[in-house]
């Protein structure tokens, strides 16, 4: 056993314990990379300089460069576009369907992030299952496995295949280029892709959902079945009312009448009504959310949901017009922004004895609720005030980002359906000149006319000034935990090769292995890297063991490039658990995937994976 000097017992300890909280999750992986600075300034291992050098690392600068690119994309449909295409000659075959959504996950993964191919796909994915009769849970991990496999396939695929490249131009060699990794990619692809169809299928569990006995209805199937329009009445505020004037919230339409209001229709406006019961004289209204806070102005209309009865008594009290919607204007309720779902009350639901009203739901959620049914009774009571039981089901309307957003609180709600089928991307016409732009990075990228960083954040740049997406929606598309994580990682990889760690791990490396030759490092590489991806980040991973990989090279005496394009793919095999890969986790519910599932699929994967890179990439780059 070696003899560690201070320094080295010290870094090992900093390391250890982020490993550790890494695994466990007990604090979040951007606030343990964060304490991993700090430790290392205040240790004196890393001076503060050199500790926060991350921040300014090119690598750093290009990843979340590319996240504002991906997010141009996805906020001009783009990526949905080029997705739902492909997905058409899909068919109805289950071996067919799964080669094609595995390939279109992994082409659209090889220029834009996974876990946003994977949220732009799986919609689709689920409503192909459905229609081919085939449970979700045979295709949804097949997507996640094709959009990870797809990460190896460009150098901008993924965040580890930039690192590794980049540590390649820090010591002086030549950096990888945009198709380096295609090769090898692509016989990943192959080869994952056909042992899925040959045994991975048969590994697949054939869930169906656990809900099925309450089957799954699209939005125009939902206003039939509560009824609707038939509670729903245009309101006319009229001069003489006494709500002129008056906030929303204070009129008591709510809590004294019962009475929903869905949404504000005003006059004179410059632009057509896009929204609900625009018609004939009224096309010139403007739709307006109505919030607690909105003033009501004399001919406003109220799109308003209520009894016959109460809506008469609120009529009567602040001298309101009343019209009933006519039966056919019930679509008007559904439309790229606004939409209806349904929503089932689990056991575990908060929201179990309170009633709509109590629970405040309205307010929290930033959603109307339309109607309550309860299995076993016609007519569970009043909407507003019937205490809410165990398997109740609310029909929610509001903006459809919304009735998405209720999926984050999975112990209150079961949200029925695919809402997130029914997002419109909002810049659609910006999706030529997003294409434009992306095109123009791909060949500055791929002819290598400009450094990688400056090529992605000029692209950023032309997106935003193009109107593909705003500033604000530039910063929101980056994920920050990402970037936090990759900068505050990599003054550890420098504090492992300043106290001669990485040098000594290398030579234990191939001390071990060394006699049996380079390509058993590799393979040991590949192994280690794989494992330590399935419980890390795979950013974090690349970072920590690519350095040992390429100081093992120099002490083999061999070409480094092998090694560390084996440690940037392996870095992105994490099939083997449901918490490996964002990816992963997006596909568990939809899939009803238990942690099992992924063992079973994901074990042979790496088993293949690491097969074919033994064999391939001594060919590709020889030692």
């Amino acid at each position: 056993m070696p003899n560690f000097t201070p320094e080295q017992l010290i870094t090992l300890a900093i390391l250890a314990g982020a490993i550790l909280l890494f695994v466990t999750e007990w604090l979040r992986v951007d606030l343990v990379a964060l304490c991993v600075v700090v430790a290392l300034i205040l240790t004196g291992v890393l001076d503060v300089s050199a500790a926060v050098a991350g921040f300014s690392n090119p690598v750093v600068l290009t990843i979340a460069a590319l996240f504002v690119v991906g997010g141009a994309v996805l906020q001009t449909g783009l990526a949905a576009q080029v997705g739902e295409r492909i997905l058409k000659i899909a068919g109805n075959s289950p071996a067919r369907l799964m080669f094609v959504i595995m390939a279109a996950a992994a082409l659209l993964s090889s220029f834009l992030s996974d876990t946003g191919t994977v949220a732009v796909l799986l919609p689709a994915a689920i409503v192909l299952a459905r229609g081919a009769q085939v449970s979700p849970s045979r295709l949804l991990i097949p997507l996640s496995y094709g959009a990870l496999l797809g990460g190896a396939m460009t150098l901008i695929g993924t965040a580890p295949n930039l690192v590794v490249s980049d540590l390649l131009r820090q010591n002086g060699l030549p950096p990888f280029t945009f198709f380096s990794f295609t090769p090898l990619g692509i016989l990943l692809f192959i080869a994952g892709s056909a042992f899925m169809l040959a045994f991975g299928r048969r590994l697949l569990p054939d869930r169906q959902p656990t809900l099925h006995s309450q089957p799954v209805e699209n939005p125009g199937e939902l206003i039939d079945r509560y009824r609707l329009p038939g509670n729903l009445f245009r309101l006319r505020v009229r001069r003489t009312s006494g709500l002129v004037g008056e906030p929303l919230a204070e009129s008591g339409l709510g809590a004294e009448f019962n009475v929903n209001v869905l949404e504000i229709l005003r006059r004179r406006t410059p632009r057509p009504l896009g929204g609900l019961l625009g018609r004939g004289a009224d096309e010139d209204r403007q739709p307006l959310d109505a919030t607690p806070e909105t003033c009501l102005q004399s001919d406003d209309l109220l799109v308003a949901q209520g009894s016959p009865a109460d809506i008469t008594r609120a009529a009567a009290r602040w001298d309101l017009g009343v019209q009933p919607v006519a039966p056919d204007e019930g679509e008007d309720l559904i439309n790229q922004e606004i939409g209806i779902a349904e929503v089932l009350l689990p056991a575990s639901s908060s929201l179990l004895g309170q009633s709509v009203v109590v629970a405040r739901f309205g307010t929290l959620y930033h959603l109307n609720v339309l109607g309550l049914e309860r299995p076993g009774r016609d007519h569970p009571g009043d909407l507003r005030h019937t205490p809410l039981h165990f398997g109740d089901l609310l029909l929610v309307q509001g903006p459809w980002q919304h009735i998405a957003a209720l999926r984050r609180h999975g112990r209150d709600f079961v949200v029925l359906g695919q809402p997130e089928a029914f997002l419109a991307a909002p810049r659609q016409k910006q999706a030529g000149l997003a294409l434009l732009v992306m095109a123009g990075m791909l060949v500055v990228m791929i002819f290598n006319l400009l450094p990688l960083a400056a090529a992605s954040l000029l692209a950023a740049l032309l997106m935003v000034l193009f109107g593909c997406l705003t500033m604000d929606e530039a910063y929101q598309s980056v994920d920050w935990k990402s970037i936090v994580l990759v900068a505050c990682m990599l003054p550890m990889s420098t504090a492992l090769e300043k106290v001669a760690l990485v040098e000594l791990a290398a030579h234990a490396v191939t001390a071990s292995l060394g006699a049996l030759g380079p390509l058993a490092v590799l393979a040991a590489l590949f192994l280690l890297t794989a494992t330590f991806t399935q419980v890390l980040s795979n950013t974090a991973t690349a970072v920590l063991v690519a350095p040992i990989a390429l100081a093992a090279a120099h002490t083999l005496g061999v070409q480094p490039q092998a090694f560390l394009m084996a440690v940037g793919v392996a870095a992105s095999m994490a099939f083997a658990s449901p918490v490996a890969s964002p990816v992963n986790t997006l596909v568990m519910a939809a899939g009803h995937y238990r942690f099992s599932d992924y063992l079973k699929a994901g074990l042979p994967m790496i088993a293949i994976a690491l097969l074919v890179s033994v064999l391939a990439l001594p060919l590709l780059f020889p030692f």
